[in-house]
């Protein structure tokens, strides 16, 4: 089986173990139906494809990241990683006021190593709301050795810092934190990212470029954000695709039931930045194996 979002080879030596940390799977929805609450709805992308994808760059491990078009249902998550099995795949849960302690204990026997608040697709900016989201999922996972991972705004991330510096467990930013390439380094919130990365109580995910830039298919001006983060502390900094690139925007004319067609993006070539980002093949291994078999748990 073949993955249609490879389209250039890999052009460096992936080492061993290495792990794509961010990816979802949508499977059939007649089997794992959407939530109504969704804004967008993507088409299919099953456990198969996404193996397709890890054989295509070489790579051994994977996360499958619950999706908010799930809502806090992980049938369809916890199903991705059933298929691909405990030695490659872990996974990252939504949960709400309704999950269990049982449910929580079935999740890290499947493989669920933290929870993830996504306060961007959610639309909340507010930080005393954030906060609250925060306080709440933090309260159900105390005790268990996950991590919290959020998808924040810059301003939102800088306004929490000092609460997500005191976290009792790692916290994980999705997609460069949030920044926006063409505002560069200097953007208001980068700097306490990197403060929150340099102490090492946050790692930072260097995926999903095309959210942060829409310079494909190279992305030039996001490689300055992926250097100042390596720099500030290669031991806390993650990679991932993003696939299978779901569009998430709200998009006048285009209702939330309409399948949303995902961004094009050749995986090959992402992967192939990483070499320009992270040029020394010791801080790769580090990004791609040490990182996340340390966060993860593999």
């Amino acid at each position: 089986m073949t993955a249609p979002t490879v389209r250039t080879p890999v052009n460096f030596q992936v080492p061993p173990g290495a792990c794509d940390c961010h990816t979802h799977v949508f499977p059939d929805p007649q089997k794992f139906p959407f939530w109504s609450g969704r804004v967008y709805t993507p088409p299919i992308a099953t456990a198969d494809d996404l193996l397709a994808l890890q054989r295509a760059l070489h790579l051994d491990r994977v996360v499958i990241v619950q999706p908010s078009v799930y809502g806090t249902d992980n049938a369809a998550t916890l199903d991705g990683l059933r298929q691909l099995g405990a030695r490659r795949a872990r996974g990252v849960a939504v949960i709400g006021p309704q999950t269990t302690a049982q449910e929580l204990d079935r999740m890290q026997e499947a493989g669920i190593r933290g929870i993830r608040v996504n306060l961007e697709t959610g639309g909340i900016t507010d930080p005393g709301r954030a906060g609250q989201v925060l306080e709440a999922a933090l309260a159900q996972i105390q005790g268990r050795p996950w991590h919290l991972q959020v998808y924040a705004r810059l301003p939102l991330i800088e306004a929490l810092q000092d609460r997500l510096s005191g976290l009792p467990m790692p916290v994980v930013f999705d997609h460069f934190a949030g920044a926006q390439a063409a505002a560069g380094v200097e953007q208001p919130g980068f700097a306490a990212v990197l403060t929150l990365v340099r102490s090492g109580r946050a790692y930072v995910k260097i995926s999903g470029a095309y959210r942060a830039s829409e310079a494909a298919p190279d992305y030039p001006q996001v490689a300055p954000l992926a250097r100042a983060l390596v720099e500030a502390n290669p031991d806390r900094i993650i990679w991932g695709t993003d696939w299978p690139h779901p569009d998430s925007a709200v998009l006048a004319g285009r209702a939330a039931t309409d399948i949303a067609a995902p961004v094009p993006v050749d995986d090959g070539r992402v992967l192939n930045l990483l070499s320009d980002w992270a040029p020394e093949a010791a801080v790769r291994q580090r990004i791609l194996v040490d990182n996340p078999a340390r966060l993860y748990g593999f």
